[in-house]
């Protein structure tokens, strides 16, 4: 960063540091503990829509690197495209296999970025839910390296539970490197894995 930079209050943004998807296990057990939110078993990752045969490449690749995992039942992850044009590959574990899903979409965003595709990496996201039916995804924005929780209303048609949100970003402070711009709180309607 430059002098210009700082005179035009310029900042630099945050480089991905998907090195933090490793502390959900430790933020899974916060939000256990104090809020009574498990682990759905099911995380995915978001990027803009590829095509072509490097993509093709970078999947098979990706499968390959799952496939070696004996301890998962089904395919290791599955494409899918949302209502906004928006490509998803998702991973299903059982609940208690959270640090498993967390090296498979640690390893998936390692493949898409190794293979170029890094800028339309978008986030990763972790699905929790409670006894009492309410939602909430722990969502790793990759261009931010930081966190932010998205709880939908339960039978709402796009509706969020704000205070949910807040509660959880205060709760989880000392765990994730939570996203303070709430602006940049996007809504992820429909997100497999959620």
């Amino acid at each position: 960063m430059g002098l210009l930079d700082i005179l035009l209050g310029r900042s630099k943004p945050a480089l991905p540091d998907l090195d933090q998807l490793f502390a959900l296990p430790s933020a899974a057990i916060t939000l256990q503990a104090a809020a009574g939110f498990t682990p759905t078993g099911q995380g995915a990752v978001c990027f803009a829509t590829v095509e072509g045969a490097a993509f093709e490449q970078a999947h098979r690749e990706v499968q390959a690197l799952l496939d070696a995992d004996a301890g998962r039942s089904g395919p290791p992850v599955e494409l899918s495209q949302d209502s906004y044009g928006y490509s998803w590959l998702v991973s299903r574990r059982t609940p208690d296999q959270l640090p498993d899903l967390v090296n498979d979409l640690h390893a998936v965003n390692s493949a898409m970025e190794v293979n170029g595709f890094g800028p339309q990496l978008l986030c990763s996201l972790v699905g929790f839910h409670d006894d009492t039916g309410r939602r909430l995804a722990l969502v790793y924005l990759y261009k931010r390296g930081a966190f932010y929780p998205f709880a939908p209303l339960p039978g709402q048609a796009q509706r969020r539970d704000n205070a949910l949100e807040l509660q959880m970003k205060a709760l989880l402070a000392n765990d994730l490197r939570v996203e303070q711009d709430l602006s940049r709180w996007f809504p992820v309607w429909g997100a497999p894995g959620l």
